[in-house]
């Protein structure tokens, strides 16, 4: 396999250079460690796999596979992270990767099964992924359940502690139009103020990541 390898720190991404050359035997085509320098790599070499972390200093590895699977749609992707709150896993899942490696409790032999498995046409999922996407599917609750896909992005701004004008300037929509999302976000979540509302964001991973609609670099 010819892989790229996206992560912003660079002793782990010299030890996965290497252990995929010298151990998996694999070509490590091109680097990165930040996201408009990964866009450029990727599309320049054209690899059979990226290795992505989700979580880089100038963006997030959703808007780095948005912007490379418009050129490149059928490249194998998988996640290497530490972000595993349920919003990251949910994105996750809806970004059709073909594998996640949690860098907390996976090891060097998993990103192998990974390797191993996604070149051979099939995914990866780390157990903690597994565990917590079958406990959101058994929520009637949970979030993705009960928020719209646009309540989810406000949520997540929320999160970052933006206030109703930095929402609506970021989604270019009203500040009323923020706060009428705010109430039925904590109607719907069964949370009354906007200080437990913040930490349901965080709790919940809407925080890991860079919420979709904001400011991103440019990747022209």
């Amino acid at each position: 396999m010819r892989i790229v390898i996206v992560e912003d720190h660079q002793m782990f991404r010299e030890v996965i250079h290497k252990v995929c050359v010298t151990d998996f035997g694999h070509e490590v085509v091109g680097e990165a460690g930040d996201g408009v320098t990964a866009v450029r790599v990727i599309l320049t070499t054209q690899p059979d796999l990226l290795l992505l972390d989700l979580q880089l200093p100038d963006t997030d590895g959703f808007t780095i596979i948005e912007a490379v699977r418009k050129v490149l749609p059928k490249l194998r992707i998988i996640a290497i992270t530490s972000a595993r709150g349920d919003y990251t896993l949910f994105r996750v899942e809806r970004a059709g990767i073909q594998g996640f490696v949690d860098k907390n409790a996976n090891s060097l032999a998993s990103l192998r099964e990974a390797i191993d498995l996604v070149s051979n046409g099939k995914t990866y999922l780390a157990p903690s992924f597994i565990k917590a996407r079958a406990e959101r599917q058994a929520d009637p609750t949970s979030f993705d359940k009960v928020l719209t896909e646009r309540e989810r992005v406000v949520l997540s701004l929320i999160g970052q502690s933006c206030n109703d004008e930095e929402i609506s300037k970021r989604l270019n929509i009203s500040p009323k139009t923020v706060a009428t999302f705010r109430s039925r976000i904590m109607s719907k979540l069964n949370v009354h103020g906007t200080p437990k509302l913040m930490r349901f964001a965080i709790d919940h991973g809407f925080t890991q990541v860079s919420a979709p609609g904001g400011d991103e670099p440019s990747f022209s």
